[in-house]
């Protein structure tokens, strides 16, 4: 059995800083460099690097980008036989921006993500028996990311939202398809329209969306530690201190570690740890998947905290 990932890959074009630009600002940076990246890319490098059999169902274009990220994945250990080559689009691109702080600013061109549709869903559908859990982010067409959870639904799939880039009209019926959704501070704000900034408010953040029919809601608070609610509880699980260098696909690196542990056969609870821990590892490194922890450091990290 694998874990699947259905969403993007991007080519992640990255500049150094030594602060973020506002608007207007022209600024001297400091570093260039090129990474694989797309939020579903780099959480199928995620747990494939942690272990697990990962498969991924995306699209890339028919570019040098596009055979460099397919090169990438399969180097990381992920099956990317459904990954479909779109000869009239160029491969998606994110250009990020990184600041002394760790802190970044992201511009996403979809490109060949975009146009995921009806036919990539049917090719994840083949494969969906084969799985244990399914990963979705936002960054491909949300009608695509629809029938996506209700196909994985329909195989009694376990379907893990990240629900970012958040929209503040993520459509009602999506909830109720989802088992555990995982924004952070600021895509929950803007799922529930109030501002969530500290652990009382990501509480009542994770009610409102286990009232829209989501099984489990889980908030990261990034440095502030991480809320899972469900039906039976709500618990509070304290943030790993790190030396943050690069919050790039830290989220992406929680999500990999809670599919792995979940699929390990742990507690919420523990992949709760889990993902927390892969999230705070990845946050020492610059870029995307470069980032993203292995199984031996992960463990390593979490038997030093007695975990």
């Amino acid at each position: 059995m694998s874990i699947i990932v259905f969403g993007s890959i991007n080519i992640d074009l990255v500049a150094t800083a030594p602060k973020l630009p506002i608007a207007g600002e022209t600024l001297l940076g400091e570093d260039f460099f090129k990474v694989p990246g797309g939020k579903g890319a780099n959480q199928a490098v995620a747990v494939a690097k942690l272990g697990v059999p990962t498969q991924m169902v995306g699209r890339v274009g028919a570019d040098g980008f596009g055979a460099e990220l397919m090169e990438n994945l399969q180097n990381a250990g992920v099956q990317t036989d459904n990954i479909f080559v779109d000869e009239t689009a160029s491969s998606g691109v994110a250009m990020i921006t990184v600041a002394h702080d760790g802190e970044n600013q992201i511009v996403v061109i979809p490109g060949a993500n975009g146009r995921i549709n009806q036919a990539d869903v049917e090719r994840l559908s083949y494969i969906l028996p084969t799985a244990t859990a399914l990963l979705l982010q936002l960054e491909i067409p949300i009608t695509a990311v629809i029938a996506a959870a209700q196909a994985a639904r329909s195989n009694n799939i376990t379907v893990i939202l990240d629900p970012a880039p958040a929209p503040s009209d993520l459509p009602a019926e999506l909830y109720p398809l989802v088992d555990i959704i995982t924004p952070n501070e600021v895509e929950a704000g803007q799922l529930v329209g109030f501002p969530v900034d500290g652990e009382k408010a990501a509480r009542k953040a994770a009610g409102v969306l286990l009232q829209r029919g989501v099984k489990s809601a889980i908030v990261k608070l990034g440095a502030k530690g991480v809320v899972c609610a469900t039906d039976k509880e709500t618990f509070f699980v304290p943030a790993f201190f790190v030396d943050t260098v690069d919050t790039v696909a830290a989220g992406d690196a929680f999500n990999g570690g809670l599919a792995t542990a979940l699929y390990s056969g742990l507690s919420l609870h523990q992949a709760v740890i889990w993902g927390a821990a892969a999230g705070a590892l990845a946050a020492t490194k610059l870029g995307a998947q470069t980032s993203l922890p292995d199984k031996l450091t992960l463990e390593a990290f979490l038997k030093d905290r007695g975990l």
